[in-house]
């Protein structure tokens, strides 16, 4: 991986958990932690969403890859909130 694309990665996992952290309410981990759960959330939006079956494009790599890493990281929040419940 090249510098830029280290960079992109980085900055589409602090806007993916930025923006989460704003739909899930409560939850505000600052510019590392939402670099982190962005950056997990891709992950697991990359292995959820296809499993059932969900894909789409929305024209731009760029911003289909921040509304991947968005889905990912606010079922990764979710999860972790109910964790926190229990």
């Amino acid at each position: 991986m090249t510098a830029s694309g280290l960079i992109i990665f980085l900055l589409i996992g602090a806007i993916a958990g930025w923006l989460a952290g704003l739909i899930v309410r409560g939850f505000g981990f600052g510019l590392l932690g939402n670099i982190v759960v962005g950056i997990v959330g891709a992950f697991l939006a990359g292995w959820l969403l296809p499993m059932l079956g969900i894909g789409f494009s929305l024209g731009s790599p760029i911003v289909t890859s921040i509304v991947y890493a968005m889905i990912g990281a606010i079922v990764l929040l979710v999860l972790i909130g109910l964790i926190k419940r229990a």
